[in-house]
């Protein structure tokens, strides 16, 4: 049932996003160098991806990220009435999960980020980073290859921290979250904003690009990361 499905993107999400932060700011606990910094941040974030779309991934779909979801509502795998409870899960998620890495390292629960990040080439990266995440998630499932979307997905953001500018957030919910966390992986209020629009655009683009490449629409799974389970009538 729906009840079922949204805990599974609340609890995905809030897991996520403790750790992007936590894996963060124990980064900078550890080192002061900032390749080292980013690439332990990268590596606990990529580990957990994973783990968490095998885990919820039959039940929800595992999507944890709004475009996600709307791209998936496009191209039919979950029913209108599913999209905003999902994006309400993934955002109230995701801002837990900041307050509990906060507080797991002693500091406030919320605290807004100073870490300022804008122009129009931190922009681009992140249109590219979430044009990017959609065509690996749907390139895969509308293929036939549902099984592999956890490390695919995985391990393209794990490489989109290191090639795209932005650091790859290409996720509304994780951009309004990580707002909330002035620690390395945190963003500005005020870099809210450009970030959003750029994943959107990111994300209409893909959807263009998706009905090209993989224009079969009864190829695409029931959830976009692994068919997750229906109601019972």
């Amino acid at each position: 049932m729906i009840l079922r499905r949204v805990l599974a993107e609340f609890l995905g999400t809030a897991f996520l996003l403790t750790a992007v932060i936590g894996s963060g700011i124990m980064a900078t606990n550890l080192t002061e160098d900032i390749a080292l910094q980013l690439l332990c941040n990268t590596i606990a974030t990529v580990g957990a991806l994973a783990a968490l779309i095998l885990a919820f991934g039959p039940v929800s779909g595992a999507h944890f990220n709004p475009v996600v979801t709307i791209a998936d509502r496009v191209f039919k795998g979950i029913p209108t009435r599913e999209v905003l409870p999902y994006i309400a899960a993934q955002i109230s998620g995701a801002i837990a999960g900041v307050i509990v890495a906060n507080l797991m390292f002693g500091l406030p629960a919320i605290e807004a980020s100073t870490k300022i990040r804008h122009g129009g080439g931190v922009w681009l990266g992140e249109v590219v980073a979430t044009l990017g995440l959609l065509l690996v998630i749907f390139g895969v499932v509308r293929s036939g290859r549902s099984s592999v979307a956890p490390f695919a997905v995985a391990g393209y953001i794990g490489g989109a921290y290191f090639f795209t500018s932005s650091t790859s957030f290409a996720n509304p919910a994780v951009t309004i979250a990580r707002s909330l966390s002035n620690t390395f992986a945190g963003i500005a209020p005020s870099s809210i904003v450009g970030f959003i629009a750029m994943q959107v655009i990111g994300m209409a683009i893909a959807i263009a690009v998706i009905f090209v490449l993989w224009p079969d629409i009864d190829d695409v799974a029931d959830g976009v990361m692994l068919k997750h389970e229906q109601d019972l009538p």
